[in-house]
């Protein structure tokens, strides 16, 4: 039976679903690496910290960020800054795996349902 819009009845337990995982996203861990500076995220990225290629991918990053800036906007480096600190505390989630699997199960399952209809 379809809903409002053409939806199944199985909408409700998707949206609460992708409730879960967006919930689980704002209760992530606190990082227990310091992560205040550029050495911080030199030194946790160099100890394993972060995904697959970030360590390059930061210097890359930052250079192209210190490239861009001016002496008196360095919004840009502040911008990797955040971005990477993310990255390091996503990484050493330990849920992290766990929703990201939820969330390519709820995708493959809204792809299916949505060739049915």
């Amino acid at each position: 039976m379809s809903g409002p819009a053409g939806h199944s009845s199985q909408d409700s337990g998707t949206e609460e679903q992708t409730i879960t995982i967006a919930q689980r996203a704002e209760t992530a861990v606190p990082a227990s690496l310091p992560l205040r500076t550029i050495g911080d995220l030199r030194a946790a990225l160099r100890s394993g910290h972060g995904f697959p290629g970030d360590r390059e991918s930061f210097e890359a990053d930052m250079q192209r960020a210190l490239e861009a800036s001016s002496e008196t906007d360095l919004g840009a480096v502040a911008a990797v800054i955040v971005d990477y600190r993310g990255r390091i505390r996503l990484y050493q989630d330990r849920d992290f795996d766990t929703a990201v699997q939820e969330g390519i199960e709820l995708a493959v399952r809204l792809k299916q349902e949505d060739g049915r209809q």
